[in-house]
């Protein structure tokens, strides 16, 4: 929760500060004028009458300080008061249309100097012109178009990145009275995910494989962009918004599309559409869009931009610290340890590459787990944890500092069996079990050999004839990796064929 303090405030700042009081947290109000203080506190804002120069009136604690007085003499010493009273404060202070030395003696004091008027014809310059400003226009007429209620669609087993942007989209069409459900096919069994549904009560519906989502008046795509691919939904299902991070490798069909893979997140898509709406996206979608934003991007560290810094600079203000930490810290389960145990003891390490076949599973997300984990090992900077279903061999992988594309390498070695695909340093396949299965029972040998086989053995051939190379710490002394790409030389969508952050 953050705290914020406004000391002084004219008629420039009136706006900004009741628009303040919408985004959640403390806010505390310090103004010499009478009525304007009533005025305040008509709209239910804390505010007192005092001297914006005098600490008497300011409350304990803020953690950022805005002064948005009129005379600039007064916003001087305001701001000199804030940083001896909150000397870590974040501080902004409004030069009041004094000279230049007026602005750099407030300067001094303050982390950032603003002249509101040029601030304010900025952002409604922001708000009203440009690409991004004609999208938001765009994306509010189809959701006011929908009649019946919304289903928001995730990709199969949701990860917290489709679960944060999902319930933006959510907050979105509430602002147009539209109805909306989140809608899913498939599991939540991460331990990260089944925290973060259960301390947020978030209300999701799991759909069955047959499903018919014809009841609802319109369908949208959150961390994916076409119906039927990792998703239980019909591919002729008509599609309204389609809001996704990922590269396709198809043509994408909707009434509304915003598809931008230079942004690490989904959720970084949605902040800037509610910023620019001044919609507060309440502590609970805030809280579960930071945690996808810091998910999918492995905490600011992996294909991270500028956006997606702003956008958790927006939500931060919104979110519930607290709450994010018990969610980033459940408990492993028994059956997350027990696969990581049978990954390390099957594990075989060529090079810096490392691929494990843990057997029969019963929890997908475990596997992205041990690969995570199994990255820590000395000398691996590759990892490859598989296991199989009844019906399916799910394969996980993790790439840190290996010069290659993981996800274009998994497409290589195993994407002919089945599906593969994903990010250069998180990537998956999925790949029916059958007629491996009718080799194991063909042979003398178990199932898991037989994928050992099949399985470790293309992926390390697909290294094998790459051009470039890993340090080696085993028998191959050089290891090379392609990195092929698409023809229009973009980065493959993981969720054409198998979604890389579940994997």
């Amino acid at each position: 929760m953050t705290d914020r303090l406004v000391l002084g405030c004219g008629a420039a700042g009136t706006a900004v500060v009741e628009s303040m009081a919408r985004w959640g947290g403390t806010l505390r109000v310090v103004v010499e004028e009478p009525r304007r203080a009533e005025s305040f506190r008509e709209e239910s804002i804390d505010a007192v009458e005092g001297d914006p120069t005098d600490p008497t009136d300011f409350p304990s604690r803020a953690d950022v300080v805005f002064v948005f007085g009129e005379a600039p003499g007064r916003n001087e010493r305001a701001v000199e008061t804030a940083r001896e009273t909150f000397p870590h404060a974040h501080i902004v202070g409004y030069a009041g249309g004094g000279d230049a030395a007026h602005r750099a003696r407030i300067a001094e004091f303050t982390d950032r100097v603003i002249d509101l008027p040029s601030a304010m014809v900025d952002r409604i310059r922001d708000v009203a012109v440009g690409e991004r400003a004609e999208r938001t226009r765009r994306l509010l007429r189809v959701l006011r178009g929908i009649d019946g209620r919304l289903a928001v669609v995730t990709h199969d087993n949701p990860d917290p990145d489709a679960i944060g942007a999902a319930l933006a989209v959510c907050r979105l069409a509430e602002t147009v009275d539209l109805p909306a459900d989140i809608c899913y096919f498939g599991d939540i069994s991460h331990q990260e995910n089944r925290a973060m549904v259960n301390l947020l009560d978030l209300n999701l519906r799991q759909l069955d494989p047959d499903a018919d989502v014809s009841e609802y008046g319109g369908v949208a795509l959150v961390d994916h962009s076409r119906p039927g691919v990792n998703d239980g939904l019909p591919t002729d299902t008509a599609v309204d918004v389609v809001i996704d991070h990922h590269p396709p490798r198809a043509p994408v069909e909707a009434s509304f599309v915003d598809l931008h893979h230079e942004v690490g997140a989904t959720s970084t898509l949605l902040a800037d559409y509610l910023d620019r709406l001044d919609v507060d996206p309440t502590r609970t979608v805030a809280t579960a869009m930071l945690f996808g934003l810091r998910v999918d991007t492995n905490d600011f560290v992996r294909e991270v931009s500028p956006q997606d810094f702003e956008a958790a600079a927006f939500l931060l203000a919104h979110a519930d610290a607290a709450l994010l930490d018990r969610v980033e810290d459940p408990s492993m389960s028994a059956d997350v340890l027990d696969t990581l145990g049978r990954a390390i003891r099957n594990r075989e390490v060529e090079g810096s590459a490392l691929a494990t076949c843990v057997g029969q599973i019963r929890d997908r997300d475990a596997l992205a787990q041990a690969a995570d984990k199994l990255l820590d090992m000395e000398g691996v900077s590759v990892t490859l944890v598989y296991g199989f279903t009844d019906d399916f061999v799910y394969a996980s992988g993790r790439a840190r500092g290996a010069a290659i594309d993981l996800g274009e390498t998994l497409r290589d070695a195993l994407g002919p069996m089945g599906s593969a695909g994903g990010h250069a340093d998180m990537a998956g396949a999925q790949i029916p079990l059958g007629i491996l299965a009718d080799v194991g029972e063909a042979s003398t040998e178990p199932l898991r050999e037989v994928l050992e086989e099949v399985i470790s053995g293309h992926f390390f051939e697909t290294l094998d004839r790459a051009p470039s190379t890993l340090t080696a710490s085993g028998d191959r002394s050089d290891i090379a990796f392609e990195r092929p790409v698409d023809d229009a030389g973009d980065e493959v969508e993981e969720t054409d064929e198998f979604e890389a952050s579940d994997a």
